[in-house]
């Protein structure tokens, strides 16, 4: 398993000098199309808790319940360095579906899966298509904050 060792913004930003454009390329992307969704540094689950432990570059936050009734951070578009690709997470639902999938086949993306989607490198990306993305996730997280927490809750 590909493990980025960091404890900060900055230092996940750093962690693959290589790469460290592409990540600031979609921060510039996400940013001018969701700035209400406020980027953070998602640390991951702490051993020993339930949850996720990827770390990753977060924008927008929402809470939900595990079986065990633990209370989960997570974001609404998590970005997380993979091995030989870049992965994007979007927390949200458009009907019955996760929004990801009515983009798959639009984005330029490597892969694409119910929620996410991968890349190699940010240039490969249709901008337009990831700035709508973006900014449907963000109006129905502004609309509907408790859409990503029954879609995390679903699954």
């Amino acid at each position: 398993m590909y493990r980025v060792i960091a404890d900060s913004l900055e230092a996940y930003l750093n962690f693959d000098p290589e790469r460290k454009s592409d990540l600031v390329r979609l921060h510039e992307v996400i940013r001018k199309a969701a700035p209400s969704l406020k980027r953070y540094f998602h640390k991951g689950t702490p051993v020993g808790e339930a949850g996720m432990r990827m770390r990753m570059i977060g924008y927008g936050k929402f809470r939900y319940a595990i079986r065990s009734g633990d209370l989960i951070e997570w974001p609404v578009v998590g970005v997380a360095l993979q091995k030989n690709y870049v992965s994007v997470y979007v927390a949200a639902t458009k009907g019955d579906a996760p929004i990801v999938k009515g983009y798959a086949g639009t984005l330029g993306e490597l892969r694409s899966g119910r929620n996410n989607f991968s890349f190699e490198r940010c240039a490969d990306l249709n901008t337009a298509a990831l700035s709508s993305l973006f900014a449907e996730a963000a109006g129905i997280f502004a609309a509907d904050p408790q859409n990503p927490v029954r879609y995390m809750q679903g699954s």
